[in-house]
C-alpha cells in the first residue's frame, strides 16, 4: 500500500554519544524523538513534540548532555522504545503516512535500535530524505547540514540545536519552503 501523502511526519532523534568511544558494554540509543507534521496541502506545521525515550544499553553522557542539553535524570523519565514508537504509530499514523527526517541517520538509527530491542519499527517503507532531496532540487554537488541549506534559503535556526523537536521544526520549515518553491515553478511552467 502507498503512504498516504496529505500529511508528511517530520522526525528528528537524539541518541546517546561520546567524545570518542563508547565506554565498554554501550551501544547508542535513541534518547529523543522530535516530531512534527507538515500539512501538505496548506504547507502548515503542526506543534513539534519531544518524546523523551529511555535508553536501555547505554547511559547519557557529559558530552551527550552538552551537545543536547538532555541529562541522564530527564531520559530516565523517558518512555520505554516500544511505547515511544506505538505512541509514533498511534498518533501520528507513521506506518501509513510519508515519513521525513533529514538524512538517512533517523531511519538507519530506528531500523537498528528496533532490530536490537525487538521492537516494531513505527513507520513505513517511504522516508523522504530531506537533506538529499534539497541537494537535488539545488543542484549542488554534495549534501549539506541544515544550517547551511537554511541559509541557503534565507532562512535562521530557530530553537536549540541538537533537539529533536527544534530540529524536526527545521526540517519541516525547509521541506515547507522547497515545496513552496516547486509549486511556484509549476505554476509558472504547468505540467501539461
Amino acid at each position: 500500500m502507498a503512504s498516504l501523502i496529505d500529511k508528511i511526519v517530520i522526525v528528528d532523534i537524539e541518541a546517546t554519544c561520546w567524545k570518542e568511544e563508547p565506554p565498554p558494554n554501550q551501544e547508542s540509543d535513541i534518547i529523543e524523538i522530535g516530531v512534527v507534521t507538515l500539512d501538505v496541502g496548506q504547507l502548515h506545521l503542526d506543534a513539534k513534540r519531544s518524546i523523551l525515550v529511555k535508553p536501555s544499553r547505554s547511559a547519557v553522557s557529559d558530552f551527550c548532555t552538552e551537545l543536547t542539553s538532555l541529562t541522564r535524570e530527564q531520559v530516565q523519565e523517558g518512555l520505554p522504545l516500544a511505547e515511544a514508537c506505538s505512541l509514533l504509530h498511534h498518533e501520528y499514523e507513521s506506518k501509513d503516512r510519508l515519513w521525513a527526517s533529514y538524512g538517512g541517520y533517523d531511519r538507519r538509527m530506528f531500523e537498528r535500535c528496533c532490530t536490537a530491542l525487538g521492537v516494531p519499527y513505527p513507520f513505513g517503507h517511504d522516508h523522504l530524505n530531506v537533506k538529499s532531496l534539497f541537494a537535488v532540487s539545488l543542484g549542488l554537488p554534495y549534501e549539506v547540514g541544515l544550517n547551511t541549506a537554511l541559509g541557503k534559503m534565507g532562512m535562521q535556526f530557530v530553537g536549540k540545536a541538537h533537539r529533536g523537536d527544534d530540529d524536526a521544526l527545521n526540517v519541516g520549515r525547509l521541506l515547507a519552503k522547497l515545496l513552496e518553491l516547486g509549486r511556484r515553478q509549476q505554476r509558472r511552467y504547468p505540467i501539461k
